[in-house]
Formats: C-alpha cells, sequence, structure tokens
C-alpha cells in the first residue's frame, strides 16, 4: 500500500489526530506498533494485556499509544530516556516479547536534507526553506509508511519479564506543602514524609 493511503485508513488518521500532525515519527511509531502487534499476533490492549516500552519521547511514541492500547494511565506504557527509536512490547498472556529498531540506515538524510534540519534547529531558516522542509517531511512520512518492514526495523524476540503490573497505592498529604502524594512517591527528610517537590527531587517550580 503506498503511503498516501496509508494516510488515509481509519487506523491511521486515529494516530493522526491523537497526535496533532503527520511526520515521519509518527509513521516510526506507527510501523513499529503494527509491527509489535502482528510479531505477537496481539489486538490492542482493553486493559493490561499488553505492555510497551519507548526509549525515546518523540512523535511515534503517540502511534503506539493509539495503536497498541499501552497507556501511562492504565500503567502498561513506560519511557526509558534512551534517545533511541527503539519499541520492545509484551504480551502477558502468551509471554512472548519483541524488541523492534529502528535500522541505523533506515533514514539517511542526503546532505540537502540534514542542511535544512540544522536550519530548523537553529532558528535560520527562510520562509522557503520552511516550505521545502515541510514538503521533504511529508514525503518521507509516506516512504516510511510504504516501505517494507524488514528495511525499516531490526526485529528481535527478547526474554524478559514485563513490568509488573499497576498497583494502586494510598496517598498522604504532604508534611510541608499538604498536597496528597502517593505513599511510594513520598521521601523522609528531616523525620518528615514529603513530596519529591518539596524534596527537590521533583525538578518542577511549586507555586509561591
Amino acid at each position: 500500500m503506498k503511503g498516501e493511503e496509508v494516510v488515509k485508513t481509519e487506523e491511521f488518521k486515529r494516530c493522526l489526530d491523537f497526535h496533532g500532525h503527520l511526520c515521519p515519527g509518527l509513521s516510526i511509531g506507527y510501523r513499529a506498533a503494527k509491527a509489535g502487534l502482528a510479531w505477537l499476533a496481539e489486538n490492542r490492549a482493553v486493559d493490561e494485556e499488553l505492555v510497551a516500552i519507548v526509549e525515546n519521547d518523540a512523535c511515534g511514541s503517540d502511534a503506539v499509544q493509539v495503536l497498541t492500547g499501552c497507556t501511562f494511565g492504565k500503567g502498561n506504557f513506560f519511557f526509558k530516556d534512551h534517545g533511541k527509536q527503539v519499541f520492545t512490547f509484551f504480551a502477558r498472556q502468551s509471554g512472548k516479547a519483541v524488541r523492534i529498531a529502528l535500522r541505523a540506515d533506515a533514514l539517511d538524510p542526503g546532505d540537502g536534507q540534514a542542511e535544512l534540519i540544522r536550519k530548523m534547529r537553529d532558528q535560520e531558516a527562510t520562509e522557503q526553506d520552511q516550505q521545502e522542509f515541510n514538503k521533504l517531511k511529508e514525503q518521507r512520512s509516506y516512504e516510511i509508511l510504504a516501505r517494507p518492514v524488514e528495511e525499516l526495523f531490526k526485529i528481535e524476540p527478547v526474554r524478559a519479564e514485563p513490568p509488573a503490573p499497576a498497583r494502586i497505592h494510598d496517598s498522604e498529604p504532604c508534611a510541608r506543602c499538604g498536597e496528597k502524594t502517593m505513599v511510594t512517591r513520598l521521601d523522609e527528610v528531616e523525620g518528615e514524609k514529603v513530596c519529591r517537590d518539596c524534596s527537590g527531587r521533583g525538578g518542577e517550580a511549586k507555586p509561591s
């Protein structure tokens, strides 16, 4: 199927609606999720039947959530900050697992595209550069959606236990800010149970 035809399918439209725009990253996640489900011979998870681990927080992660039904809210979607286009999928019932990694040479940009990417990143792009970049992005998206999956990814079974199913824990007020916090996320500081924001481990600003 041509990439332009894949984009018009209801399945891809759901990914597009969730993510907001067409891009190569979304297409990578779409192909990886489809490959993972096919390898596991599984359908979209209703509850926690499947587990997905993504090693980047880029666009493809959105397609993985839409297609597999693995989400942060259900506790079966995990993010590892490795900066890799790598996706691992587990099926709890069968015990099968597969790791899908984008091949290093799958999307090697030409010199012209690499320069456009640099200009966009450094905010040096002209309006013409922006238009050309958007055109290349669309073309690359279609290319990814149409290429044979084995040309895009290295697909290997893995032997590993999936993360434990999500557990519900009690919450208690932080001794300093008073905000209720899951007990497993409270730190003990000077004999007090405090949230990670108040202990300095949260990395987020608190209201003044």
